[in-house]
């Protein structure tokens, strides 16, 4: 679905999105009320609708206990509204003091209104009639508009990724879709095919690739503006598992392999988040690495015992097969050490250990990056209610993936799984880095408020936060 929003001076259109605050909430004297309708209930329940011949207009109450994410979800629950009654457009105003608050109402309600119906016919779909937002000129800035358009195109973008069916994303067809996207706002792109992923001995990948019929690709993004305020590179890197079955240590049953084409999360999050750095044209230089495959077990598939050269020569002992995104990953670390990055950040759908963890709550992130660097990126965690749990990587881990053939081995034991996931990523990391599991966020089986069912696009909006305020 596309995204419209405009800055409008006024309201031609009859269906409004008022913001109001204890300063101001007498406004709320202007519209046709009811015996139910007055200031005291709508500080109880911080949205209402009043409908008079035909005109909607929705209520936010903003009081000083009003988080950002209670307003997204007042914002989304508006949208269902709108969408209930068949309303195609919302205009959204408040006095400027409000327009952080407009930003936040606006961007629940877009994001709440996506859906995904490429497959369905038109007997079959039900599209939301909400087509467009407009919002008051004199609120918003063309730099909020902007800002807004990028973080909701980016997550529409990672969502519309994580929903596609590996019958259709295959890792080629993934590089497709990023060549196809990163050409409309000048995204510079390389794609790497299996030769090319061969002379650089990318063993991991390669190993995973094995029991597959469809060959693996490695995806390079480049956003460089002319004058970056960033020397060395930000560096990105995605999960791009295709689809995973647990190759020879398939998945067990029942509905295990279900959710399995969002895989590749991290991929469409770090996709997500590049397009949104360059449709905002943040001043940064950021790169993106995406190592893509699906996890079959076909054909010549790696098998538990193999023992598997990296791309940084190091020997890694499979004991698990299931345990593959560590092993893409492990490459696209490695590799983005040409770079001499200021800092790496990678992002992957990696245990079910991080999820059990932390529920739909929040994401679980690690790494040896330094505290400022790590408080930031919670901090945006906690801004776009994406928020992040650390934890350790203390050395005593390491002893949990000792292998007895090789270097290492791609599993520790049955506790500590993220960690020692995170552990196993460390030793192909030579720069700041940190390691962002959210397996437990990119895939939901029922909406939660604008997350909504299927693929959530989790990550995309972290990412864009904490590097557009490097900009500020």
């Amino acid at each position: 679905m596309d995204f419209k929003l405009k800055k409008k001076e006024g309201s031609s259109a009859t269906h409004q999105v008022i913001l109001l605050n204890a300063a101001n909430i007498q406004l709320l004297e202007q519209y046709p009320q009811t015996d139910w309708f007055n200031t005291k209930t709508l500080k109880e329940k911080s949205t209402l609708l009043s409908e008079v011949k035909g005109a909607c207009h929705f209520f936010i109450y903003i009081d000083k206990n009003c988080t950002p994410e209670k307003i997204r979800r007042a914002g989304a629950e508006i949208c269902a509204q709108a969408n209930a009654k068949q309303l195609k457009n919302l205009h959204f105003s408040a006095e400027k003091k409000l327009s952080q608050e407009v930003f936040y109402a606006i961007e629940g309600a877009a994001l709440a209104n996506y859906k995904f119906l490429k497959y369905q016919g038109k007997s079959f779909s039900k599209p939301n009639s909400l087509s467009s937002f407009t919002v008051e000129k004199s609120c918003f800035s063309d730099d909020d508009l902007l800002k807004l358009q990028s973080i909701v195109e980016g997550t529409y973008w990672a969502r519309d990724l994580v929903n596609e069916p590996l019958s259709y994303l295959t890792a080629e067809n993934l590089s497709k879709e990023l060549k196809e996207k990163g050409k409309t706002l000048k995204i510079k792109i390389t794609v790497m095919t299996k030769p090319a992923i061969e002379k650089e001995k990318m063993g991991g990948l390669l190993a995973v690739n094995k029991g597959s019929v469809d060959p693996p690709t490695f995806n390079i993004m480049e956003w460089k503006p002319k004058k970056p305020l960033n020397k060395k590179p930000i560096v990105l890197v995605g999960k791009g598992v295709v689809y995973d079955t647990g190759g020879l240590s398939l998945k067990p049953t029942p509905n295990s392999m279900d959710f399995m084409k969002s895989d590749m999360g991290g991929a469409a999050a770090v996709a997500g988040a590049m397009y949104s750095v360059a449709k905002a044209k943040l001043d940064l230089w950021v790169i993106a690495l995406i190592p893509a495959t699906d996890n079959r077990p076909g054909l010549n598939a790696y098998v538990p015992g193999d023992v598997i050269k990296m791309h940084n020569g190091m020997s890694v002992e499979v004991l698990n097969t299931d345990a593959e995104g560590r092993m893409l990953l492990a490459d696209a670390l490695s590799y983005a050490k040409r770079y001499d990055p200021e800092m790496v950040i990678d992002l992957a759908t990696l245990t079910g250990s991080a999820a059990r963890a932390v529920g739909k709550e929040g994401v679980v992130f690690m790494g040896n990056s330094s505290k400022e660097e790590k408080d930031k990126l919670q901090q945006s965690g906690a801004h776009v209610h994406e928020r992040l749990v650390e934890f350790p990587l203390w050395e005593e881990y390491k002893k949990m993936i000792q292998s007895d053939i090789a270097d290492i081995k791609n599993v520790g034991g049955a506790s500590a799984g993220a960690i020692t996931a995170g552990i196993f990523l460390q030793y192909f990391t030579e720069y700041p880095w940190m390691h962002i599991d959210i397996a437990s966020m990119a895939f939901f089986d029922s909406p939660d408020a604008y997350r909504l069912k299927n693929g959530t696009g989790v990550g995309t909006r972290l990412l864009f936060d904490y590097l557009s305020k490097r900009t500020n």
